[in-house]
């Protein structure tokens, strides 16, 4: 409910009275605020604040013009107009949607969505459906060759992008291209990883060639039926292959059953038996990330004398 106006007792007062601290104008009782939803549109549009349909003074206009140094004319963009008029709502409502105002039809509805009225009389003052802070105004559009019908203000995908040509990114300089070129002239093993590491001042490593012999050191200390425990997650259990696998990269790979269900296939890869467990209990693995040892199974821990 509006409280009654006082008049401010100075321009700093008249000021934050005009602006309020939620940078809109204070509330009124010739004042509405209503939601703004489109048929076409998915777009949530802010509420809007429009006057119902007292007229303010050119003594009021004034005033805010000199507390706020906004101009008669803004101001009255703002609060809605001089006389909220229906077809002014129209006009005010065609600066956020787009559609046209011969095209506009509005429907006025309650908070609960229930329809209330069609705004069909241009003339009439928007105080005359007597609406309330948070009723919605619809809006349908009934051309339907318009932007909003069509989906051109909300789909993408709709629009012409704008592709550069090959011949085209191979004119211009400062590109990454040519950053790359000049880079690899002076550098033939340089890399952006390489090159990131350099600036932030930490070694770099580089990655591992994939290759035939790809895990071939380590895999030569593993052995099947050897225990074992797999990074990451200390994952525990039985070593059940060893040596590259016909399906996978390029390498050498390590098949283990874990003890748990921790893996992700059965021993076998595109179909094909390379060691055989339960499902969900096998894993291929590079070896480097096996490390083989006394590993008893999970199960032996259970029944321990320490717990019950």
């Amino acid at each position: 409910m509006a409280t009654a106006y006082e008049r401010p007792a100075t321009m700093s007062a008249l000021k934050d009275y005009v602006s309020g601290s939620s940078n809109m104008q204070q509330s009124a009782d010739s004042t509405v605020q209503l939601f703004i939803t489109h048929n076409h549109l998915k777009a949530r549009f802010p509420e809007i604040r429009l006057d119902k349909h007292v007229r303010q003074s050119v003594q009021q206009l004034h005033a805010c013009e000199l507390a706020t140094g906004m101009s008669i004319h803004a101001h009255a963009l703002i609060h809605g107009g001089l006389q909220m008029s229906i077809d002014a709502v129209k006009q005010k409502i065609n600066n956020m949607t787009g559609t046209s105002v011969l095209t506009m039809m509005l429907h006025l509805k309650d908070e609960s969505g229930k329809p209330v009225a069609v705004l069909s009389d241009g003339s009439k003052k928007l105080g005359y459906y007597s609406p309330c802070d948070g009723w919605c105004l619809h809006v349908i559009d009934t051309d339907e060759s318009s932007l909003s019908a069509q989906g051109w203000l909300e789909d993408v995908s709709k629009v012409t992008k704008y592709v550069m040509s090959e011949d085209d990114y191979a004119t211009r300089d400062n590109t990454y291209r040519k950053y790359k070129e000049q880079k690899l002239k002076e550098d033939p093993t340089w890399t952006l990883e390489k090159e990131m590491c350099m600036r932030r001042g930490v070694p770099y490593t580089p990655p591992a060639v994939v290759g035939p012999d790809l895990g071939a050191e380590a895999a030569a200390s593993l052995s099947v039926g050897q225990r074992c425990c797999v990074d990451p997650g200390e994952r525990r259990g039985e070593i059940k292959y060893v040596g590259r696998v016909e399906g996978l990269a390029e390498g050498y790979w390590v098949g283990v059953a874990f003890d748990e269900p921790l893996g992700k296939n059965d021993g076998s890869v595109q179909g094909k038996r390379i060691f055989s467990c339960p499902r969900g209990h096998g894993a291929f693995v590079r070896p480097d990330k096996v490390t083989a040892g006394d590993f008893p199974p999970v199960d032996d821990f259970l029944g321990s004398d320490d717990e019950i």
